[in-house]
């Protein structure tokens, strides 16, 4: 069971760090996408009309498929008014219970995207605009790293339980 477990927090870290590097260079694509607006509309007098709603739906993939990645690296927002002063073992107790309330808000956000998405497949969707791009794509991502960051949140589950039982043996 333990082989198993260390096995799936490496393929689930391996894989959140992928998908966190391609995050990264979304950010490139959105400048070039903002870049390519400011230079036809202002240079060459010829707006783009999809310009802006790309790069919104570029920044918005790039948050959904970065959680993941800082989730497996703790880089996420903490009030720490006295986490640090914690000893490992409170600390791995109170990360396992954010982390379960994480998988909580996790799994509630997923039955909201997977309805939407569902929506969005049954009609069609579009955004209300000039340019009128389908809302498929974007949803079906955000389903994906939902999904991927509650893989990730049960890799920190397991690795705060490790660190409780060594804990435990060692003191």
């Amino acid at each position: 069971m333990q082989r198993w477990l260390n096995g799936y927090v490496t393929v689930v870290d391996r894989l959140s760090g992928a998908v966190g590097i391609c995050a990264m260079y979304l950010i490139f694509m959105m400048i070039g996408i903002l870049l390519l607006d400011a230079i036809t509309r202002n240079v060459i007098d010829i707006p783009l009309s999809w310009c802006i709603e790309a790069a919104q739906f570029t920044l918005a993939a790039y948050y959904f498929t970065g959680g993941a990645m800082t989730l497996r690296d703790d880089d996420h927002a903490r009030m720490d008014l006295f986490y640090e002063r914690l000893s490992d073992r409170g600390k791995a107790k109170l990360d396992i219970v954010t982390s379960v309330c994480l998988v909580f808000y996790l799994a509630v956000l997923l039955i909201g995207a997977l309805s939407s998405t569902e929506y969005a497949i049954k009609t069609g969707e579009t955004r209300f605009s000039m340019w009128n791009p389908s809302m498929i794509p974007i949803k079906v991502l955000m389903c994906c790293c939902i999904v991927l960051m509650l893989l990730q949140s049960a890799s920190l589950i397991i690795k705060n339980v490790r660190t409780l039982r060594e804990t435990a043996a060692a003191g």
